[in-house]
């Protein structure tokens, strides 16, 4: 990162920062050209490991890119504020930034499903108790992306 000053490095920071996100954008790489998606997103984290949990149709071009690859580049951001200065050089903006990557795997046990949804679901309604029948498991692809860099950033 150049602008260390504005690293993150506190763990409690960074896991407040994800927190506060709601989306997620997953890049992946489509031979020579970036494919970017906005998610919806869970996430677990383990002593300082992240492991991010993603859902969707179970085929295009997002899960062919993820079988083809096993691999994802990632990025969501929160804070978003203008700050307007007496000229353009003195506006800035602020925002607080999560970026990284790792391997990305399709999710294939049952149990392993149902625990990404109710992460899903806990991230992006603060509940963390939901019913998620066998159909809904069924029919719904469960990804996982398990954060092995990841760079904070917050500009005050």
């Amino acid at each position: 990162m150049r602008r260390k000053d504005r690293e993150v490095t506190d763990p409690v920071r960074i896991r407040e920062i994800i927190a506060a996100c709601d989306c997620c954008r997953l890049g992946l790489c489509d031979g020579d050209r970036a494919y970017i998606v906005p998610l919806d997103f869970g996430f677990v984290e383990n002593q300082g490991r992240y492991a991010f949990y993603f859902h969707g149709a179970q085929e295009g071009r997002k899960i062919d890119l993820i079988r083809k690859t096993g691999w994802a580049a990632f990025e969501m951001d929160c804070g978003h504020e203008w700050v307007l200065g007496e000229t353009a050089q003195q506006t800035t903006s602020r925002f607080q930034s999560v970026m990284g990557g790792g391997p990305v795997t399709l999710v294939e046990t049952e149990e392993e499903k149902r625990r990404g949804l109710l992460a899903i679901m806990a991230h992006v309604t603060g509940r963390d108790r939901w019913e998620i029948g066998r159909a809904a498991l069924e029919k719904t692809q469960v990804f996982r992306l398990d954060v092995e860099e990841l760079t904070c950033k917050v500009h005050p």
